[in-house]
C-alpha cells in the first residue's frame, strides 16, 4: 500500500496499473486496479479488465499507449507471504517465487524497461535457509528476464502496518527499534515500509544506466533520511 502511495502522489507518473489477486480500498483519478489469479496472468485479457472500468473510455488513451508502445512502463513487485501464512514451503515458494516471476515476465512483454523487486536482506540462492533461498533464487531468475534495469530491494526488519500479527517480528522490532533512534548499523537496523517504497520510487525515477543492482537497507535509509 505505500508503494501505491508514493507512486500516486508523483507527478512525474501519469497512470497507475495495479495488478492483484483482489482490489485495494484505494480509489485516486490515475489508478486502475485488475485482479484475478494471478498464477494465470500470462492469459489475462489485460485489456478488457482495464477498459471495462472506464465506462466513459478514460483508459482507453492509456490501453493504445501500452499496445503501441508508446508508455514508459516501471513494474514494481512488493510480493510476498510468510511459510506460516502460505501453508508450506511449496505454497511459499509458489508465491515468493513462481508468481514473482509470473510478473516480470508479462511486465516484460508489456514493455516495462524497468523491473523494483523488494526482496530480502538475506537473499541467497545458496543459503541453508528458505526464506532466504528463496528470495536469492527469485532474483537470479529476475535477472533472466533482461531488463534494461533491475533493482533488487534487500531491506532489513520492515516497520509499519502489518495485515498479520508476528510474534518474532514483534519482539524483534522492539529490540532493534533503538538501533533505528541512535542511527547505528543500517544495514541491520529496522526500516520503515514507507522508506522502502519511497526509495524504489525515487531509484526508478532516476536511474539512467542499463545494469542490475542491488540496494541494501543502508542505501535505502540513508536515500530517504
Amino acid at each position: 500500500m505505500q508503494l501505491l502511495h508514493q507512486l500516486l502522489q508523483n507527478e512525474k507518473y501519469d497512470f497507475v496499473l495495479s495488478v492483484g489477486r483482489r482490489k485495494l480500498a484505494l480509489k485516486h483519478q490515475k489508478l486502475a486496479q485488475i485482479e484475478g489469479d494471478l498464477s494465470k496472468l500470462q492469459q489475462w485479457d489485460w485489456e478488457q479488465k482495464l477498459t471495462s472500468q472506464s465506462l466513459g473510455g478514460e483508459f482507453n488513451n492509456v490501453r493504445d499507449a501500452i499496445v503501441e508502445r508508446q508508455a514508459e512502463i516501471h513494474a514494481f513487485s512488493a510480493l510476498g507471504t510468510t511459510i506460516k501464512q502460505a501453508g508450506s514451503k511449496e505454497k511459499f515458494f509458489a508465491i515468493d517465487h513462481d508468481l514473482v516471476i509470473n510478473f516480470g515476465k508479462w511486465a516484460k512483454k508489456l514493455g516495462a524497461t524497468k523491473l523494483l523487486y523488494v526482496s530480502a536482506s538475506g537473499a541467497d540462492p545458496k543459503s541453508s535457509i528458505f526464506y532466504n533461498q528463496t528470495k536469492g533464487k527469485t532474483e537470479e531468475d529476475l535477472k533472466e528476464i533482461r531488463f534494461e534495469y533491475l533493482g533488487l530491494f534487500r531491506p532489513s526488519l520492515l516497520l509499519g502496518n502489518r495485515n498479520e500479527f508476528r510474534l518474532g517480528e514483534q519482539i524483534a522490532s522492539i529490540l532493534m527499534k533503538p538501533l533505528v533512534w541512535l542511527n547505528l548499523f543500517k544495514n541491520i537496523q529496522p526500516i520503515y515500509d514507507y522508506q522502502v517504497a519511497r526509495a524504489m520510487v525515487t531509484i526508478a525515477l532516476d536511474q539512467k544506466q542499463v545494469k542490475t543492482d542491488v540496494i541494501t537497507s543502508k542505501q535505502m535509509q540513508i536515500l530517504t533520511r
